[in-house]
This record gives structure tokens, C-alpha cells and sequence, in this order.
């Protein structure tokens, strides 16, 4: 099970949302690059990015920062925020970025998930983000009538890398995972779950890894960056470095 720290950017600022508000902004770095380095510098063996701003406004703002971190970075990254077309996922690819987040798109536009699972195989995450049960989309804005129970039956025998599946309400609240929904999403996804939202605490990480098989990895975000998750401490629990990447 991979732990992936996460970089939320927001008008070029390493930042984190409570639940998903554009409006509860933390600031934590101007320094993108060099916070991406600093969670490869403690043992991290992925990264995940969040173009903020991209996802509102549903095309790359970010593109700069993140070449800049793969420029950098020895680890393989997944990007997520504004990807609605083939064009972007063409770019993110061939710049250098491991996978690709598709939410709001891959919801809305069945073809377009197909076709870019294709031509991708394993390269396509789904971000399935949950509020009160239900998948919202457009950066978290708008609350659909879908469950993700739904959204999973429409993934299968598509060749995904796998789901990030966020529960908004613990998102950023330094509460803990939503263990039963992830436990449920667990046993429902056709593909491999990477749990985010809510993760503060080693226990949490215990928990999540006492669901089972089908959770491939657990996004910290908040935790890390106020000081209450050790990355290290966290890593000494899941396999070294080189044994998680090879599961990718």
C-alpha cells in the first residue's frame, strides 16, 4: 500500500481546503518544487497533485509548477484538477507525469472515460469524491444524484489504474478516514481504491490497512503539513519505497 503525500496548488501556493471550500484556504508553501522535493527527501515513493484552480475552472492552471516538480523529482507523480479533455491528458503523459486524475469528465463524458482508458491502460485514475453519499463534481461545487455504488458499475472492465475515492467531509477536518464508506467502496470498485480524506493519525493508517486488498494506497494531505502524521513514522508501516513502486 502506497502513503502519497499530497500537494494541493492554489494560485501557485502549496495550500489545503476544509472540505473542499475555496474559501477555507491554509497556505503552506510559495515553494512548490521544493515541498514536492522535501516529501521525496523524507521516503515518499509517490506524490500526489491537485491543480485547485484547475478544477474549478476545468483546464490546466498549474502546468508550469508541475513540469517543474517532474523535472525534479525521481519519484512518479499523478496529477488530478482540470483534466476534461484528451488534449490534457496527452500533455500531463508526455511531460512527464505518471497518471492522470480524471473526475468531472470521466462522470459526465462515458465516452471520453472509455477512450482515454484505452489509449492509456493503467494510466487513468477516476477521482470519485463523495458529499452525504453522493459524487460531487466541478472541484467539489456540485453535488450529483449519483452514489458512488453507481459510478463504480459504470468502471467495470475498464482498464483504470485504479479510484481516489474522498470522502469530502472528512477532507482537510484532521478527523479521520471514513473507514466504512472506504470499506464499502473497497468491496464495490472493479479496481484498486486509493483512500483520501480524513487520514491524521497512524491508527488511521492501521485501520485502513485492516480493510483488505483492494486499497492500493492512502493520500495524506493536512495531517503532514500541521505537524500531527510523521511521514517517516507513517512509511515504517507499509513496505519500503522500491517494494510500493513496483506495485504501481
Amino acid at each position: 500500500m502506497l502513503l502519497i503525500p499530497a500537494i494541493d496548488l492554489k494560485d501557485g501556493k502549496c495550500v489545503r481546503l476544509r472540505q473542499g471550500e475555496m474559501s477555507q484556504v491554509t497556505r503552506y508553501s510559495d515553494d512548490p518544487v521544493g515541498m514536492a522535493e522535501h516529501w521525496q527527501n523524507l521516503g515518499a515513493s509517490y506524490l500526489h497533485i491537485v491543480d485547485l484552480d484547475g478544477a474549478v475552472e476545468g483546464s490546466p492552471k498549474h502546468l508550469p509548477q508541475i513540469e517543474a516538480i517532474v523535472s525534479k523529482l525521481t519519484i512518479p507523480i499523478q496529477v488530478g484538477g482540470g483534466i476534461r479533455n484528451v488534449d490534457t491528458v496527452q500533455t500531463y503523459l508526455a511531460c512527464g507525469v505518471n497518471r492522470v486524475v480524471v473526475g468531472t469528465a470521466a462522470l459526465q463524458d462515458t465516452k471520453f472515460l472509455h477512450a482515454i482508458a484505452h489509449e492509456y491502460p493503467q494510466k487513468i485514475l477516476v477521482g470519485i469524491d463523495v458529499k452525504n453519499g453522493l459524487v460531487a463534481v466541478h472541484g467539489w461545487t456540485t453535488v450529483s444524484t449519483l452514489t458512488a455504488l453507481e459510478v463504480f458499475d459504470s468502471m467495470k472492465g475498464l482498464p483504470l489504474g485504479g479510484i481516489v475515492f474522498t470522502d469530502i467531509s472528512r477532507d482537510g477536518m484532521l478527523e479521520g478516514p471514513n473507514i466504512q464508506a472506504l470499506q464499502e467502496a473497497a468491496e464495490a470498485s472493479p479496481v484498486p481504491i486509493i483512500a483520501s480524506g480524513g487520514v491524521t493519525a497512524l491508527e488511521d493508517i492501521k485501520a485502513i490497512q485492516q480493510i483488505g486488498g483492494n486499497i492500493s494506497g492512502v493520500i495524506i494531505g493536512k495531517a503532514l503539513y500541521e505537524g500531527a502524521l510523521d511521514l517517516k513514522a507513517a512509511l515504517a508501516l507499509v513496505p519500503t519505497a522500491g517494494e510500493a513502486r513496483s506495485s504501481c
